[in-house]
């Protein structure tokens, strides 16, 4: 097992257990699962900051951390307590700092084959049938509303638009569709071929019978 790795993931685990928006421990499990299976395709990229960053890109995401900027405090002090060296936990945020959607929206930051995994990884859990769920477990929790055709899905968005509430069904449209085509690797492209297929054939099954139709 590389080194610290069981420290830093019940340090995760700690963190986010209890997280009830979709990006809680489970989560990261897929996203590591997902990243240890893209790497298979990758063998020039570092496995260990692969696994590490996989492991840590939520904690201190301002989705679930009430203050982020003291929680990158804390995930810097627990890599230096595992042992690792400035340089590398520089790359670590490097990673977690510029994959996230909201970070792309209006720039499109060019990652290292380390960040473009974790990313495929991370985006690969929030498409599919699992990604279904997270999507309306993530807008139960925030209190948006499953679907108003009058409502139209929202383009052009900065951050702080994004993060605004919309509706459940509105955010594949902004957002879920949009991945597909936005994967890096060939293992994660094939991947969200099908997911994506679940992903539309929900869709427009969920219409059809909102609009009574089936």
């Amino acid at each position: 097992m590389i080194r610290g790795m069981r420290e830093i993931k019940e340090f995760v685990s700690e963190q986010l257990g209890h997280e009830t928006s979709g990006h809680d421990f489970t989560h990261i499990m897929r996203v590591v699962a997902l990243a240890k299976l893209i790497l298979k395709g990758e063998p020039t990229a570092n496995e260990e900051l692969v696994l590490v960053a996989a492991y840590l890109h939520d904690v201190a995401d301002d989705k679930v951390a009430t203050n982020p900027a003291a929680k990158r405090k804390v995930i810097i002090n627990k890599l230096a307590e595992v042992g690792y060296d400035d340089s590398f936990i520089k790359k670590v945020f490097e990673i977690i700092d510029n994959m996230s959607y909201s970070a792309n929206l209006k720039v499109k930051h060019q990652l290292s084959i380390e960040g473009q995994i974790v990313q495929d990884a991370d985006r690969l859990d929030a498409i599919g049938a699992i990604g279904i769920a997270r999507t309306f477990y993530f807008g139960g929790h925030f209190g948006e509303i499953m679907y108003n055709p009058r409502i139209m899905p929202r383009k052009n968005m900065d951050k702080s638009e994004y993060r605004k509430r919309g509706t459940v069904i509105n955010h594949f449209y902004e957002k879920l569709f949009k991945l597909k085509d936005q994967m890096n690797t060939p293992t994660a492209k094939k991947i969200a071929e099908h997911r994506q297929q679940v992903m539309l054939a929900f869709v427009n099954e969920f219409v059809d019978e909102w609009n009574g139709l089936v």
